[in-house]
């Protein structure tokens, strides 16, 4: 990856968690720690990797994306605000009574998402159903789905899991969004799934492990991905919660609440040193 192309991504992601902080500052709730985690891997995916038209949402041959943890909507909804599905005016109506974006994607009122989510476990499950369809139906768009690490403890994951391996659906590729602590604390601590590449890899999936803040990293999986025939692919990426705003960085108490003034203040001069720092 040359550095203008990496240079480019890193300012769409700065903008994304800006995004997000913007959405749960306003809404004064949300879950910005696995949003900001995530804003790396759904900026690379909605600006380079997945097919899609923002002036068609409902194009018949765009590439599916399903985010299994909805509750770290915000991320999903800055990305598609800047890739120009919706205005991001929008953002400052997070969570609010009739609003188009809710706390959880809704696929009936937001241009761009491509299922309900929200009940851990059922977002992979319906990526494995689209996945299904397409190699039914003979065609050769690809779903990507991500989830959170906490999401792993639901059973459901693991019968998807077993699904998709059973039918041979290449044409999907899981994102684990690996950044060690859920609701309740570490991981570790709360029930931890590990070993998690060893699961995968028992269940006959494809097991790609990055730095999912990395951008060589992550261009380099989902090519793997895309390359990869015959069975499913599974990309864990090691990530920070909070990335991005020092304060929130590993700090499970972001999991689930809105900055207030003088926080969101903070965080988001951080992020415009970091923009200004990148050319912007």
């Amino acid at each position: 990856m040359d550095d203008a192309k990496k240079r480019s991504l890193q300012k769409l992601a700065c903008k994304v968690r800006m995004g997000v902080l913007e959405g749960v500052h306003s809404a004064k709730s949300g879950h910005p720690g696995g949003s900001l985690s995530a804003a790396d891997m759904i900026t690379y995916l909605y600006f380079q990797e997945l097919r899609v038209d923002p002036a068609n949402p409902h194009w018949e041959e765009r590439d599916r994306f399903v985010l299994s943890k909805g509750h770290c909507a915000p991320a999903l909804y800055a990305a598609l605000a800047l890739r120009g599905f919706f205005p991001q005016e929008e953002l400052k109506n997070l969570r609010h009574v009739g609003a188009m974006l809710q706390g959880h994607p809704n696929m009936n009122d937001t241009p761009g998402i491509d299922m309900s989510t929200g009940s851990l476990g059922q977002g992979i499950s319906a990526a494995c159903g689209m996945a299904l369809s397409a190699k039914l139906s003979e065609k050769d768009w690809r779903v990507c789905a991500m989830l959170g690490d906490g999401e792993l403890e639901e059973g459901l994951v693991w019968e998807a899991a077993m699904f998709a391996a059973f039918y041979k659906l290449d044409n999907l590729t899981a994102i684990v969004d690996y950044n060690g602590l859920q609701i309740d604390g570490r991981l570790s601590e709360v029930c931890s799934p590990e070993p998690i590449p060893e699961k995968f890899a028992a269940f006959g999936w494809n097991v790609v492990e990055i730095d999912g803040h990395d951008w060589e990293q992550i261009e380099d999986a989902l090519a793997q991905a895309r390359r990869t025939k015959g069975r499913p692919t599974v990309i864990i990426q090691k990530t920070i919660k909070g990335k991005g705003v020092s304060f929130m960085e590993d700090q499970v108490g972001w999991h689930g609440k809105g900055p207030d003034d003088e926080q969101y203040a903070a965080a988001m001069k951080e992020l415009n040193r970091q923009l200004e720092a990148l050319g912007e």
